[in-house]
Parts: structure tokens; sequence; C-alpha cells
């Protein structure tokens, strides 16, 4: 923790960027991990039976739970069961005590039945007052085959028209294994949706490597060369658990070697000490000397220049001033040059927009429209089949998911500003200022955005059959029995979207880019 604190503070950061305790500052949603909670949120309205979700160690799965949990509906009490390795009773016992059921024993030992009447009975009175009970249990591979059955038998507490209680079942790859057992047969018969959670791409750990450190702090290019991000990928098999621990390592290789840029053979040398890799060969490595050793041997080489009272001894004076050179990102619009960088929103407060006509103004020609002066943009563009989307509180996730140019509303120093956004990359964002495309890294772009952003969107089916149609065309192979909100429903979830079977802007924006159509972009140099 102090090594990691020490390069943060040497690389300009805020925090260590890529420490492995959870942090909801650092959250990163892949297009699986959208996915994998979209099919946790479609399996609450399937009414009872088991949720499945597995997935490698460390690929993601408390943080897809934690989602999860923040986005349960208002209506549904919740059991979280994070320990499930116990017996039949004890693990009865703690799903009474997460409801907040009394079960008081009948006789002098507490038994299976004196857990399950009272959590019936609580059953009851929830589905009767209109509310809907989940059980999470997390880990879930520790479960043994007895305690399955169980969990099995309480899915049997149902009324006439649906089951009582819906349960979530976490775990590792051999949760799998486990539940094809012949035994367990009827258990996995009641399996309503499952999704297994593979690795990051390659594009995705490159995004997530910048997400978080852009997070953090970092401000400029990241320090990971191409030839390094590939070599983490490989090494890690895009597992964000293991990406943490290799990066953080060779944060700490490069601060102990005193340069402010991470090689390929830094990350190999990194990786030989985190994951036991074996002899690595690599430039400035003393033999028999860690990484470790080596940033020891940096931090005592700073104290001692401290002592001596030598010109600016401190530990970050171990590194170069120089930065590793940058290319500026390419962005929408014919002519425009390359994008000048910004440090900060407060350096161009003068020439961002006041208004929001002004910058929907400026942002509506790549939709080939004009609205003239001195009329309301939206109202205007509404009535050419083009409305405007706005929401609030949106993430970056959100922004790489609508994938198209937005105006973002700004708050510097207590007033409002407006700027259109064109391009994302996993650092940096290119804003048109006063017709000039400027870049901004996104730590710094945190600091005067909130969340608030407008669009446009056009929905080209004007009829329920030709949603159909494309849902058709996007998702072949759909059951022909379904109805049009289930069919949506399916596309939502594979879309990594809140499964409401209703085609609202979302799902229309998410539909046209599905199907092909050709609408603006985001770019992503």
């Amino acid at each position: 923790m102090l090594a990691a604190s020490m390069y943060a503070s040497a690389f300009g950061l805020q925090h260590a960027p890529f420490s492995i305790a959870p942090d909801p500052r650092y959250l990163f949603m892949s297009e699986r991990h959208r996915e994998a909670l979209a099919h946790l949120l479609y399996g609450l309205r399937a009414g009872g039976g088991f949720v499945l979700l597995t997935g490698e160690i460390g690929t993601g799965k408390t943080t897809i739970c934690r989602a999860f949990l923040e986005q349960m509906p208002a209506d549904c009490d919740v059991a979280y069961v994070f320990n499930p390795k116990q017996s039949a009773l004890e693990l009865l016992r703690t799903i009474n005590d997460e409801f907040g059921v009394p079960h008081p024993a009948a006789g002098p030992v507490e038994t299976v039945k004196d857990c399950i009447d009272p959590l019936n009975a609580f059953l009851l009175a929830s589905h009767a007052a209109g509310r809907h009970a989940v059980l999470v249990v997390d880990e879930a591979q520790n479960l043994s085959a007895d305690v399955l059955e169980q969990l099995r038998l309480l899915t049997n507490l149902e009324t006439s028209e649906r089951k009582l209680l819906q349960i979530v079942l976490i775990g590792q790859p051999e949760l799998r294994a486990l539940l094809a057992q012949p035994s367990l047969e009827q258990l996995a018969q009641r399996v309503v949706a499952r999704f297994h959670l593979d690795a990051l791409s390659s594009r995705e750990t490159e995004a997530y490597v910048g997400h978080r450190l852009a997070v953090a702090g970092w401000n400029g290019p990241p320090p990971f060369d191409r030839r390094a991000l590939k070599r983490i990928q490989a090494l890690t098999g895009g597992v964000p658990r293991r990406i943490n621990l290799l990066c953080d390592r060779a944060l700490l290789g490069a601060y102990a070697a005193g340069v402010r840029h991470v090689d390929a053979r830094t990350v190999e040398r990194a990786a030989r000490e985190v994951f036991d890799s074996g002899p690595v060969a690599g430039p400035r490595r003393v033999p028999g000397v860690s990484l470790l050793a080596a940033l020891v041997l940096a931090v005592v080489m700073a104290a001692f220049a401290v002592w001596q009272n030598l010109p600016h001894a401190t530990v970050a004076s171990v590194l170069p001033v120089s930065e590793p050179e940058a290319t500026a990102p390419r962005v929408a619009g014919a002519g425009m040059s390359l994008a000048e960088p910004v440090a900060d929103l407060s350096d161009v407060m003068p020439q961002l927009l006041r208004s929001e006509d002004a910058a929907l103004r400026a942002l509506v020609p790549s939709w080939g429209l004009q609205v003239p002066e001195n009329t309301a943009v939206c109202a205007t563009t509404a009535r050419q089949d083009l409305p405007c989307f706005r929401t609030r509180g949106a993430g970056l996730d959100l922004l790489r998911q609508l994938d198209r140019p937005a105006v973002l509303v700004l708050n510097i120093a207590g007033r409002p500003a407006y700027a259109v956004l064109r391009s994302l990359d996993a650092v940096n964002a290119t804003l048109e200022i006063d017709g000039k495309p400027r870049r901004i890294a996104i730590s710094a772009l945190a600091v005067g955005w909130r969340g608030d952003l407008v669009t446009f969107w056009r929905d080209p089916d004007t009829t329920p059959e030709a949603t159909d149609a494309r849902l058709a065309r996007v998702l072949p192979g759909l059951p022909a029995g379904l109805s049009r909100s289930e069919r949506i429903a399916r596309f939502q979830v594979a879309q990594g979207l809140p499964p409401d079977g209703r085609a609202g802007p979302l799902t229309a924006m998410r539909l046209n880019r599905a199907s092909g159509l050709d609408e603006p972009r985001l770019l992503h140099p």
C-alpha cells in the first residue's frame, strides 16, 4: 500500500489506480458486464426459480452483484448470503436473519421446519403486499449438493400465480459443473436465466486500464505503450483482478527505474514477480534484484538526498520530468483540425456556449438538418422526426453505449455551460468549443460534468410490425411464440439494457446501431 501511494504521487495521481480493493469510483462495465447485469434483472421478471451468473475468479462477478443490488426495484426484499459454506439448517437460519424473520425453535433443538414455516409466512405476506423476495447467494460453488437441494425445495413455496422466492446464484465455473450432476437435474430445470461472464477483450482491457488511470487523476497519454497493453492482455487473459495486479507492479517497476513510461519488458518483469511466470529477460535488470528491491533502493536514495538537503530532492524527483510524446485524436467533422489539448475546463470557460439551444444548434447539422435562429431546437427537430433525448446522472458507460455526439451540460464554478462531445477514448474526450476540437482528459472533464447530457435520436419504425422485422434480423432464431414485449426484452438483455420490454429511446438507439442504420457516431481514436 505504501509503495503504491508513493508511485501514485510520483506519477501525479491522486490515489493508486490499480488497487484490488472494491471501490465504486472505479466501476467499469464492459459490454459483457452490462449484458450479465441485464440477464440478472431479466431474471427478476421470470416469476421465480433460479438465476445463474458464473465467471472465472477476478472477472467482475462481485462488481455485477453490487450493481445488481443497487438497481434492485424498490418493491423487492433482498437476502444476501456471501458465505454459503454452511449446512442446510445454518443456511436457512441465515436466510431468515437476512429477511428479518424470527425463527424460534418449537422444541429443545431447532429444526428445518422451525425455519421454513416462518419463512413461508413471510413470503406469503410479502406477496399479498405486492412485494417480491429475492435471495442472492454469492460464491455459490461452495454449496453442497444437499444444501442446493434444500434451496430447490424453497422454490416450491408458491401461490397459484407464481413462485414466492427468486434465487440468484453467483459463483465460479465449478457451479455449472455442480448443477450438471444428475442428482441436481430438477434444480437445473428451474434455472430461468443464466450467463457466463467472460474475461475482457483486448480493446476492453485497454479501455479498462485507461478508465482506472483517468479516475485516479492521470492527465495525458497513458503510460503503457501499445506493446505493453498487448502483453498485459496476453499475460492476464483479460481478467480484471490480474490486470490490476500486473499494472500495479509494472507502474511500481517504472517508478523504481526512474521513468514514466511502461514498455513491454517492464510488464514482463512485473509478471514474473506477480504471477511467478518464470525468468524474463529485460533491460536494466540486476540479477537477483526484484522490482520491489529496486523500489526500496530508489526510496533510500531519495531519502538520503533529502537528508543531505539537496535541492529538489523529493520522492517525485526520482522520475525524469520529460513526458512521452502524445498524439492528438481525430475528431468528427469535415475540415476540423487535430484537437488542441485543454488542461482544465476553466481554461476555455469564455468560449463555452451559454445556452443549451446554442449547443444543440451546433450539433444538429451532424444529422443533416438546420434549425433557424430564435427557434426552440428540440421542438423544431421533433417535428422532423428527430426528437431530443436527455438524461441526468449519466456516466462514461452510457456515453459509450449511446455512441453518438451529444451536448454535455457542464457546471464550472457554479455557472452552467455547454459543449458538444465529438469523440471519446479510454483517457480523453474531444469537445467542440467555439467551433474547434479541443482534447481534455476524462479526469479533468469529470470536474465540471455531473452526467447531464442531451442528444438526438431517430426511430425509423413507424409500426410495431417494422420493429418486429428489425428484431428478427438482429436476433435470428427467437421462438415464434414470444410476444412483442418479450422479443424487445430479449434484445435488451443482449444489449445490456434493463429488460423492461418497452421500445423506448435507449432501446431504439441500440436497435438502430445493431441493424446498421446510418447515424452520427462518436469517433474512437
